[in-house]
């Protein structure tokens, strides 16, 4: 999540891919609640790590996106540093900083494009932590989230400033609230999945659908131009872009990060 100076607008227990399994098994959508966000009894933490991928999930398309040992494949934005990121022991590790906890930070980028993908991505985040992830990229402005949508992430319970619902875990920040309150305990593991097709998008979090959204349709520009993008022109207009994890300088975890065209 990011402050910008504009106003604003589960569960069935999820296996995690494993070096053995295939993709994760999805929970029933949960129904769109209008007042308030219902919170679910969270999922079991998983501690496995994964570095290869199995048979069935090659031949089912996935590729990782991290090595597990090092930060092959990704960059910083903007050709920022990328020092505030360590990849050890199958985990990427943003560090964190008790005193910078601005945008100004390095944003870690994929080095490829994605237009029409599924991707799923273990994660751990510090008390009162704030981060993201953000797809469909573009470097054209000054910072990711004025051209990506962003995948919210944030302790929700104990975060220091008051939290609208539009900027909870799961969310489609600053568009669309989390149909369900799904995130683990901070300090344990959560599962995410992100799916877009041909402008379809899915945000899912431990096995329940947390947001669903089209981009570029009458209700989507609507949406948009009465929110806090109303002034960013190219907020969501890519068709294709990067896949970045916001180094909002709080303390987080990625693990069995992988991805698959569609």
């Amino acid at each position: 999540m990011k402050k910008l100076l504009v106003p604003a607008l589960s569960v069935i227990a999820v296996t995690v891919m494993s070096c053995g399994g295939g993709a994760t098994k999805e929970a029933k959508d949960s129904t769109v609640v209008t007042d308030t966000v219902a919170t679910s009894p969270v999922a079991a933490a998983d501690t496995t790590v994964i570095t290869s991928l199995s048979e069935a999930d090659k031949a089912a398309g996935w590729e990782l996106l991290f090595n597990g040992t090092s930060k092959d494949g990704w960059r910083g934005f903007k050709g920022k540093s990328t020092d505030t990121w360590v990849a050890e022991n199958g985990i990427l590790h943003c560090l964190g900083s008790t005193t910078d906890k601005s945008d100004k930070r390095g944003d870690l980028m994929t080095d490829k494009e994605y237009e029409n993908f599924e991707l799923s991505a273990d994660w751990k985040l510090a008390a009162q932590g704030n981060s993201g992830i953000l797809y469909m990229v573009t470097e054209e402005f000054d910072a990711p989230y004025l051209s990506g949508p962003e995948y919210q992430i944030i302790d929700d319970n104990n975060f220091p400033e008051k939290l609208e619902d539009w900027q909870k875990s799961g969310a489609n920040y600053a568009m669309n609230p989390p149909l369900v309150m799904a995130a683990n305990p901070i300090g344990q593991w959560n599962n995410t999945r992100i799916v877009v097709n041909k402008g379809h998008v899915e945000h899912w979090l431990n096995g329940q659908k947390t947001a669903e959204y089209d981009l570029w349709t009458d209700d989507w520009k609507k949406h948009k131009a009465e929110g806090k993008w109303k002034d960013a022109k190219g907020y969501g207009m890519a068709k294709k872009g990067h896949i970045t994890l916001q180094d909002h300088g709080s303390e987080i975890w990625f693990k069995n990060m992988k991805i698959k065209k569609m």
